[in-house]
């Protein structure tokens, strides 16, 4: 579309030398989502795979799970007063006999770290709407993703090298999809992260390749809540972060059998939860 950057002048300050220059900035507007006509939620978010994005929203709040269920998606003309189109609202039609949710503002969103929800109702929240069991056992029958931490380790320059619109503006978050030999599947950027995986999943969704069973989600920075529960509603195995999780993505993945990957730089990690998923050659012990 054009518009995943933008031109701004700059003052630029080295060494006391002072000196104007344009620089390149990631754009940032606000995406409105409608479900079937109906306002549903607002995100800001670097214009592109909007269609992608809203309907991996749909995913992880367990609307949509199969491309059978969009009917399709569209841009909102008229969205403002003078009825002209700026592709920053978008309405997802579901298809025929898809339930469609209660969008009323005491809805159920557990997306966000503000919705005041307590930790075990985000979590009941997941484990109720999941469509997929991501498995718990710990033989290969029911773990079939085994990734080496060596593979691991090799990850984020990988998709630190995938990252082109970063290396113009310094300003992206990143999300990608591996298989578990390494070979980069997909990659997305946004000023959210959150919005980037939702990129990742609705694309996958548009495709007919939902559940992401044998896929490893890597995500630039920490691993909050909100992405643990994005990746379980994709069906997800393994979820790593080259930063820390938070204590509740913790609990969430201990709960539903989640690998869950974080401080991943170079050839340190650390294992949160669903070690099963790893082929490690040294025994785990100590507290």
């Amino acid at each position: 579309m054009g518009r995943v950057t933008e031109r701004r002048r700059v003052i630029r300050i080295r060494d006391g030398a002072v000196s104007t220059r344009p620089d390149t900035l990631v754009a940032e507007e606000p995406l409105e989502i409608r479900l079937n006509g109906k306002p549903l939620a607002i995100t800001m978010r670097t214009p592109g795979d909007d269609f992608a994005l809203a309907a991996g929203f749909l995913v992880s709040e367990g609307v949509l799970g199969d491309a059978d269920e969009l009917a399709n998606i569209v841009y909102c003309a008229g969205a403002t007063e003078d009825g002209s189109n700026t592709y920053n609202v978008v309405d997802v039609k579901l298809a025929p006999g898809v339930p469609v949710p209660d969008i009323t503002l005491e809805r159920n969103v557990y997306t966000t770290s503000s919705c005041g929800l307590c930790g075990k109702a985000s979590l009941d929240a997941v484990r109720t709407t999941a469509r997929w069991a991501l498995g718990d056992g710990e033989d290969d029958e029911n773990t079939p993703v085994r990734i080496d931490p060596r593979t691991l380790s090799a990850l984020p320059d990988r998709l630190r090298a995938a990252q082109r619109v970063f290396d113009r503006t310094g300003g992206l978050h990143a999300a990608a999809l591996f298989t578990p030999d390494g070979e980069l599947l997909d990659v997305r950027e946004d000023v959210g992260r959150h919005n980037a995986v939702d990129k990742l999943v609705g694309r996958a969704l548009q495709q007919g390749l939902l559940p992401l069973s044998g896929a490893v989600l890597l995500v630039s920075g920490r691993a909050s809540f909100e992405l643990a529960q994005k990746a379980v509603m994709a069906g997800i195995p393994v979820l790593a972060a080259v930063s820390a999780p938070s204590s509740l993505a913790v609990d969430l993945a201990a709960e539903t059998g989640l690998t869950l990957v974080g401080f991943l730089r170079g050839t340190s990690m650390n294992v949160y939860a669903g070690e099963h998923r790893l082929a490690l050659r040294t025994a785990v012990g100590g507290t």
